[in-house]
């Protein structure tokens, strides 16, 4: 991947809808090399795909939690286990696997305290296996974007 196709892929974080004609422009190129550009990142799998970014807030999630989870054991079997049910969970947005204290650190969205409850209660305790659930919720966001920063 060269600074070309940082570019491009920069401008389509930017703006997923624009043509490929904008594209070409905002990236010095003209359209046809530009396209096969996109076509080969798509196909390497570095553009995995297009999506709207909505306002959670508007389309009634409004409450953000960031869940830390510590599991009991950390054997194969448990951890797998983990994962897998975490990819069925609609209220998860992100989990991640961290260092430290913690092994997990979940993305939440859900409309209100009770669904969160209901999310704990009925989503998560049942999986089994978790030492501990650390919550935090969000009462603000200072900054959120999808854009990659520059490499040169």
């Amino acid at each position: 991947m060269d600074a070309k196709d940082r570019q491009i892929i920069r401008a389509l974080q930017q703006d997923g809808r624009m043509t490929n004609q904008e594209l070409a422009d905002a990236v010095s190129l003209s359209p046809s090399p530009c396209l096969r550009r996109v076509r080969n990142l798509e196909a390497k799998g570095i553009i995995r795909g297009y999506s709207a970014d909505a306002d959670a807030a508007a389309c009634g999630l409004a409450i953000t939690v960031f869940v830390r989870i510590r599991l009991e054991r950390h054997n194969e079997t448990d951890v797998q286990n983990f994962e897998r049910r975490m990819q069925m969970i609609e209220e998860v947005l992100e989990c991640h696997v961290l260092t430290g204290a913690m092994d997990y650190q979940l993305r939440v969205l859900v409309p209100d305290l009770e669904a969160y409850e209901n999310f704990i209660r009925h989503r998560i305790h049942p999986i089994g296996g978790i030492a501990s659930i650390d919550t935090s919720f969000v009462y603000s966001t200072v900054k959120r974007t999808a854009v990659f920063p520059l490499i040169e």
